[in-house]
């Protein structure tokens, strides 16, 4: 079964962002980078993107844009979980560029409404997310 793991937010300052997650809600800094900032409560985790600075996943929706950027679900299999995705009317999105080791890892897909999701495999989950896949 696939469970929701995170949920990723586009930000206009990823230090206030954060500060403002882990004050409000306890939750810890994981991973960080110069475009993006993880968080987890343990179990779930919420990735703060910031777009201006990110050439590496362009967005369609531009840099200016502010609010959820994508959730990403941990599955057992990727190919086959994304079988489903698709037979259930989902649209092949890609991947992010130099993320990971290709889409056994990890694809992105948008359902019927255009949302963005990510099907990712325990290996993406535990080294990305950091976070439980149990």
């Amino acid at each position: 079964m696939a469970k929701l793991r995170h949920i990723a937010l586009s930000v206009s300052d990823l230090q206030t962002s954060a500060k403002f997650y882990e004050e409000a809600f306890g939750m810890e800094r994981v991973r960080e980078s110069d475009v993006a900032v993880m968080l987890s409560d343990g179990v779930v985790s919420l990735a703060l993107l910031c777009l201006e600075k990110n050439d590496n996943a362009p967005d369609e929706r531009g840099s200016g844009y502010r609010g959820l950027h994508h959730m990403g679900f941990l599955v057992d299999s990727v190919p086959e979980q994304s079988e489903m995705v698709e037979a259930a009317g989902g649209k092949y999105h890609g991947q992010i560029l130099n993320v990971g080791a290709g889409e056994e890892f990890e694809r992105k897909y948008r359902d019927p409404d255009g949302v963005v999701i990510d099907v990712s495999s325990p290996e993406h989950a535990t080294s990305s997310w950091r976070v439980p896949v149990e």
